[in-house]
């Protein structure tokens, strides 16, 4: 079987993970280009601080903006092995369906839903296990950014 009828034969719920999976791995490419390096970061940071006010509320709200998107490649990661368990679910009552229609007479009847069912699973878990790896990366590269952003710009209010 070649991929496109992989595709096919998972029907809606696979066409939409893979819709799901663009608009994730959209969000990874554009989190990878505009996450660069910790210290150009908190380079970026410093220079937009105003130290008559609050250098961690302003330091706070710089990571906010830095977590944008994140939110939405982890609910993919979350959502992902569910849209496959439902069309697993989907898979096999159809194939239950099938079997009451035309009996028990034909094994391949059953085991055609079956199999047809297992690829809604297999691509939700092609689509999430990427997309929390990418959402972990970041969330680590975020903090790493905020905790020495707070030891360098803190310094700098003090003195």
């Amino acid at each position: 079987m070649n991929l496109l009828e992989f595709i096919d034969k998972g029907g809606i719920i696979v066409y939409i993970l893979i819709f799901l999976n663009i608009i994730g791995f959209t969000i990874i490419i554009w989190k990878f280009t505009t996450l660069p390096q910790v210290n150009k970061t908190i380079a970026k940071i410093a220079s937009r601080l105003d130290f008559n006010h609050s250098t961690n509320a302003q330091i706070e709200y710089e990571v906010k903006k830095l977590e944008s998107g994140l939110v939405i490649i982890k609910n993919i990661a979350i959502i992902s092995p569910l849209l496959g368990l439902l069309g697993t679910v989907v898979g096999i009552y159809s194939s239950f369906e099938e079997i009451t229609i035309k009996g028990l007479g034909d094994p391949t009847i059953f085991s055609g839903g079956i199999a047809v069912a297992l690829i809604t699973t297999i691509a939700g878990i092609i689509v999430s296990i990427p997309h929390q790896i990418a959402y972990n990366h970041f969330i680590s590269l975020v903090d790493k950014i905020e905790i020495k952003a707070k030891k360098e710009l803190v310094k700098e209010e003090n003195r």
